[in-house]
């Protein structure tokens, strides 16, 4: 629990003290350089996989690292991020790496308005764009819905529960309509207030150990199912 805090402790303060480095790199493409300059190519039959996203993709491999452990599975989530800012090193963190597929998991910080104000089809096709980057790039796709969030304790009273469900269908809509994989792990993770339960989440936002370990197996079966359809790398 206490290193759970601290996690969190940390990305509120990388996200009000950061300004002045995000103006100077805004799309952060220097955080991953030197692994993606060292990360050696994927041996013949391995299958990487790279997880593309914010602060709930990037904490995943520190609270839950098992789940990463022995897997070709490559995590370039970055803390506070919104889908422009990704969009812009989607070449860098995840086409050069040339995986066999991509996770995405984006979309919650701009409706947080962490970057400034963005409707949700501005959202959305940001999302869109990386996917079809990559499926320009014989990269398969892997789209995730956004988890569930009340509030935001970062920049509250921004009524976002709503605007989730609505980016949601938006994501599925597009995935069924370009033959995309859906991940959706909004069923298992919604309260009744259309949030994340606190047995999911110390915060409302980011899931815990038991939150990561429930949207694991979900995730998986469809990393399988993507899997079985690539002959080769």
């Amino acid at each position: 629990m206490k290193s759970t805090t601290l996690i969190y402790c940390i990305l509120f303060l990388a996200l009000f003290m950061g300004g002045k480095a995000q103006a100077q790199d805004w799309p952060n493409l220097n955080k991953y350089q030197n692994e993606n300059a060292n990360l050696k190519p994927a041996v013949a039959g391995q299958k990487r996989i790279v997880f593309m996203g914010d602060s709930i993709t990037e904490f995943w491999s520190i609270i839950n690292a098992e789940y990463f452990a022995g897997k070709p599975y490559v995590n370039r989530g970055i803390s506070g991020q919104t889908t422009p800012q990704m969009l812009i090193r989607f070449r860098a963190d995840v086409i050069a790496l040339k995986p066999t597929a991509v996770v995405i998991l984006a979309g919650i910080n701009d409706i947080a308005g962490n970057t400034g104000p963005s409707t949700l089809d501005m959202i959305a096709n940001n999302i869109f764009s990386m996917a079809e980057l990559a499926k320009v790039n014989q990269i398969k796709v892997i789209l995730c819905s956004v988890l569930p969030a009340f509030d935001f304790p970062w920049r509250p009273n921004q009524n976002p529960a709503e605007k989730i469900v609505a980016l949601n269908e938006m994501i599925k809509t597009y995935a069924i309509a370009n033959d995309i994989v859906f991940v959706d792990y909004y069923p298992a993770m919604a309260d009744e207030r259309k949030g994340l339960p606190t047995s999911y989440s110390n915060d409302g936002v980011h899931p815990n150990k038991v939150g990561y370990e429930v949207m694991a197996p979900i995730l998986e079966k469809a990393i399988t199912n993507v899997s079985k359809k690539i002959k080769s790398l």
